[in-house]
C-alpha cells in the first residue's frame, strides 16, 4: 500500500497540557483535527522507520474509531510493528509497562483521565517515549509547534482491522500485533508483590474487600490480578467491565463520584478495605473500615514501609512530590534518610527524576501514587502495595494509618476545587495574589501571619531544565500552607484548586476532621485571594 499524502490546515489552540491534548469528543471528530496532532507526533520524534509503537486507551468514546486512524497513519509513516490492546484497551500505567518490556520507541496513550467520556464528552491523546513516561515540556512544545505549521499528513487507504482477536495481521508493510493487554502487567505486579500472603488475607474468608473500577479500563485488570490470581470472591471486583460513557458515571476515584464505593466502607456491616481507579487506571482512593485515607498520608505510609514489600525490600533511593501535596512524605524521607523532591504537578516532572536513580517513589494529592516500576503513577499498583502492607503487618488500613500519625505526627490536609470559573475572572484573581505576593509578607490575619509568599519555580536537578509559574505558596506562622493553582485537566473553563495542610504533632489532636482542624487557614485563604468576590462561589464544588 502506498502512503497517501493529505492536504490539511493547521489547527490553531490545541496546545497540548501536562496531560497531552484534551478536547471534547466533537473537536476530534473534525476532518484532519486528530490526525494533524498525530501527524505533528511523527513528525517530532522522526524518524519513524522500523521502530515498535505501542497504541491503547481507556475504552471511552472514539477510542475505536482513534486508533484505527492512526494504526493507518503509523503505517504509512514507515513504523515496523505496532503493538495494540485488545478491544483497544491499555490502561496507562499498562501501556507504560509495554512499552519499556518490548523496547518500543514510544506510545500513543488515548484517555482524558478521569474525565466523563460520551459522545458530547471529553477525549484526549498524548505520546508517551520509550521510557515509557509523558513526553516532555521540550517534546510537547514541539508537537505544537508542528500543529501550527503543518501541512500534510500520511495515512494509507486500508479497512479496518479486528482489534477483538489476539494475534497477528499486516497493515501495508507494518505488522499489527493485537497483544493481550493485562498479561504484562499482571506479571510485572506479581514480581514486586508477595503474592502468596496476599492470597492469604484475600481467602480466608474474614478480610473482605471491594474494587472498584468505575467501568473504566482497570475492570480486567483487577479482575485477572485480584479475582484470578489472588483468589479473591468473584464479585470483588464491581463495575468491572470497561463502557464508552463509563456507565454514565463520572471515573474520578473520590469521595464524591466513587459514592457506592463509599457507602459499601461505611454502612452498618462495612468491608474492611476498599479501592477505587479512574478511567485511564493511574490514580487510586484507599478506603480502611469507615476511613479515608489521604493520597498524601498514602505516600508517606508506603515510603514508611516499602521495606515490607520484595519489590522494594532492599529500600528506596529517594522519593518526590507534587509541590501541592502536603509535607507527610518530606518528614519520612528525613528520618530514613533519604533524598526527598519537590516537583511542579504532572507525571513527567518524576520521569527524570527515576530515570536517573534519584528516586524509587513518588506521588502527589491528587490521587496518584508510582514507583521505578513504570513510568507513570499506577492506580492498581497503589492498591496491591496497601493489601501486601495489610497482610504483612496483620493490621487493619485504619490501624496502620493512625500508628502512623503516632510515629510521624499528621499532615492535616485538604484541596477545594471550584469547577467550571470563568477563564477570565480566575485568572485575573490569581494575577493579582501574584502581583501582591511580596505586600504578604508579614500581613496579618487574625491570629495568623504570613511568614513568605512565593510563585513555585522548579529546576530539574537531572538536566537542569527550569519551570516557572506553578502556584502560589503562602507559608503561615504557624507552619500552614496555603497554594493556589488553576488546572488545566478540564474541557471547559477554569478550575481553581486551593490546597491548605498544616502539621500537628499533638497526639490528643490527631483525629479531628480536616475541615475543622484547616478552618483558620480556609478562611485566610478566601481572604487573600478574594475568591468569593472574584468567582461569586460560596463554597468549593469539591471538597477532597
Amino acid at each position: 500500500m502506498t502512503p497517501t499524502r493529505v492536504n490539511t490546515q493547521p489547527f490553531e489552540g490545541q496546545k497540548p497540557g501536562t496531560s497531552g491534548l484534551r478536547k471534547k469528543v466533537v473537536d476530534f471528530q473534525q476532518p484532519g483535527y486528530l490526525e494533524n496532532f498525530v501527524q505533528a507526533i511523527f513528525n517530532t520524534i522522526a524518524r519513524c522507520e522500523g521502530e515498535t509503537l505501542v497504541i491503547g486507551g481507556d475504552g471511552r468514546f472514539y477510542n475505536r474509531e482513534a486508533i484505527q486512524i492512526i494504526m493507518r497513519m503509523a503505517a504509512a509513516n514507515g513504523f515496523a510493528r505496532i503493538l495494540v490492546g485488545q478491544g483497544g484497551i491499555l490502561s496507562t500505567p499498562a501501556a507504560s509497562c509495554v512499552i519499556r518490556k518490548h523496547g518500543a520507541c514510544g506510545g500513543i496513550i488515548l484517555s482524558a483521565s478521569h474525565n466523563p467520556g460520551g459522545p458530547t464528552e471529553d477525549f484526549g491523546i498524548k505520546f508517551n517515549g520509550e521510557n515509557g513516561g509523558p513526553a516532555p515540556e521540550k517534546l510537547t512544545e514541539a508537537f505544537y509547534q508542528q500543529t501550527l505549521a503543518i501541512e500534510q499528513y500520511l495515512t494509507i487507504d486500508a479497512d479496518d482491522l479486528d482489534l477483538d482477536q489476539p494475534g497477528s495481521a499486516q497493515l501495508g508493510n507494518t505488522q499489527i500485533d493485537v497483544i493481550d493487554p493485562v498479561k504484562d502487567y499482571a506479571d510485572l505486579m506479581e514480581s514486586l508483590f508477595d503474592f502468596e500472603r496476599m492470597a492469604a488475607l484475600l481467602t480466608r474468608g474474614k478480610f473482605r474487600m471491594c474494587f472498584d473500577a468505575m467501568h473504566a479500563v482497570t475492570g480486567p485488570y483487577a479482575k485477572e490480578i485480584l479475582e484470578k490470581r489472588l483468589g479473591a470472591p468473584q464479585g470483588t471486583v464491581i463495575n468491572a467491565e470497561p463502557l464508552e460513557d463509563f456507565g454514565g458515571g463520572h471515573p474520578d476515584p473520590n469521595l464524591v463520584h466513587a459514592h457506592q464505593l463509599v457507602e459499601l466502607l461505611n454502612n452498618d456491616d462495612p468491608l474492611d478495605f476498599g479501592a477505587a481507579s479512574d478511567g485511564d487506571g493511574d490514580r487510586n482512593m484507599v478506603l480502611g473500615k469507615g476511613f479515608y485515607i489521604n493520597p498524601c498520608d498514602s505516600l508517606a505510609i508506603l515510603t514508611a514501609n516499602a521495606q515490607l514489600v520484595p519489590g522494594y525490600a532492599e529500600g528506596i533511593a529517594g522519593v518526590a512530590r507534587s509541590m501541592p501535596t502536603s509535607r507527610a512524605v518530606d518528614r519520612v524521607a528525613a528520618r530514613q534518610g533519604v533524598d526527598c523532591y519537590e516537583t511542579p504537578t504532572g507525571w513527567k516532572f518524576f520521569g527524570n527524576l527515576l530515570d536517573a536513580g534519584k528516586i524509587t517513589l513518588c506521588g502527589e494529592e491528587s490521587f496518584g501514587t508510582g514507583s521505578d516500576h513504570v513510568r507513570e503513577k499506577d492506580g492498581l499498583w497503589a492498591v496491591l502495595f496497601w493489601l501486601d502492607l495489610i497482610a504483612a503487618k496483620e493490621q487493619p488500613a485504619r490501624e496502620i494509618v493512625r500508628s502512623h500519625w503516632i510515629q510521624y505526627g499528621r499532615d492535616y490536609f485538604t484541596r477545594h476545587d471550584y469547577e467550571g470559573l470563568d477563564s477570565d475572572s480566575a485568572r485575573q484573581m490569581i494575577d493579582q495574589v501574584r502581583e501582591n505576593l511580596g505586600a504578604l509578607v508579614g500581613r496579618a490575619f487574625g491570629e495568623l501571619s504570613v511568614e513568605s509568599a512565593d510563585d513555585f519555580q522548579y529546576r530539574d536537578p537531572v538536566d537542569g531544565s527550569e519551570t516557572t509559574g506553578q502556584g502560589i505558596r503562602v507559608l503561615l506562622d504557624n507552619g500552614g500552607r496555603i497554594v493556589y493553582r488553576l488546572s488545566g485537566t478540564g474541557t471547559q473553563g477554569a478550575t481553581l484548586r486551593v490546597y491548605l495542610d498544616c502539621y500537628q504533632k499533638d497526639p490528643a489532636l490527631l483525629e479531628l476532621d480536616p475541615q475543622k482542624a484547616l478552618a483558620p487557614l480556609i478562611e485566610v485563604a478566601d481572604r487573600i485571594a478574594g475568591i468569593n468576590r472574584h468567582t461569586g462561589r460560596e463554597q468549593p464544588d469539591v471538597i477532597t
